[in-house]
């Protein structure tokens, strides 16, 4: 497990989220450090894609705090998400499939030269390079979107997330739908994310891919935790055992956090 010390670059306390009548999350917490890949897990509407989603200025809380780097922040809108150096990949990808590598990268956010024109060879070094450190088997930054497989794809979605050097980076089931090899290419570069020293939260069903790249899994159960676990470490089935209500949070392990 990747040793965390200091301030939790993402902190959130006791946040809840009500839908009428419905309570989404009820007093969660979550941390989150540089250099970790945190997972959160949990059954169909435990909470998770609605914890994320105010992660990414999606939705706000009705209640709590999220802390980024120690200081309380608002996130109110996708923008100020970004501002505060939050990139999210949700499964839709929202790429078109009628342009490069590159043109999906910077889509939005093309960089200019001295004369305001398109700096697309600036643009292309800054791919290849960004491809190279997430260790991408794609060919090449100008093949179209609509000739590349459903694992590259997600590589380009993961990709565009290095666009402007965010900090904090949340992927949203990032290996549902893909095959075996696909799955492994993608997993490496969730690896790469940390390795560059990002604090990564995966949103994943898949056990097997949350204990192969995790450090830790938060477990949430109708809409509150209910387990910390070190990814390595634990047995599968304890994990299990908190997502389905066999085991409950005051029972379960917990990874100490630093002091």
């Amino acid at each position: 497990m990747t040793e965390t010390t200091g301030v939790p670059l993402l902190a959130m306390r006791g946040i809840s989220k009500r839908f009428g009548g419905v309570e989404a999350l009820v007093g969660v917490d979550l941390d989150v450090h540089r250099g970790e890949v945190v997972a959160l897990v949990g059954d169909n509407a435990a909470g998770k894609s609605t914890l994320a989603k105010m992660v990414a200025g999606v939705l706000t809380p009705d209640t709590g705090l999220i802390e980024v780097d120690g200081r309380p922040v608002t996130i109110p809108t996708p923008a100020a998400a970004h501002a505060l150096g939050v990139a999210t990949v949700f499964q839709d990808l929202a790429l078109c499939d009628n342009l490069d590598v590159t043109s999906n990268l910077f889509l939005g956010r093309e960089l200019r030269d001295a004369r305001g024109r398109r700096d697309d060879e600036r643009m292309e070094q800054v791919a290849r390079q960004i491809l190279r450190d997430l260790t991408s088997r794609i060919p090449t930054v100008r093949v179209p979107l609509a000739q590349l497989s459903a694992g590259q794809r997600q590589a380009v979605a993961i990709a565009r997330t290095l666009i402007g050097s965010p900090r904090i980076v949340v992927l949203d089931e990032p290996t549902a739908s893909l095959s075996v090899a696909q799955t492994a290419e993608v997993l490496v570069h969730i690896e790469g994310l940390r390795d560059l020293g990002l604090a990564v939260v995966l949103i994943s069903h898949n056990m097997t891919d949350v204990r192969s790249v995790a450090d830790r899994v938060e477990v949430l159960r109708h809409g509150r935790n209910n387990g910390s676990f070190d990814a390595r470490s634990t047995a599968y089935e304890q994990i299990i055992a908190a997502i389905t209500g066999a085991s409950r949070a005051p029972g379960a392990r917990r990874v100490p956090l630093p002091s």
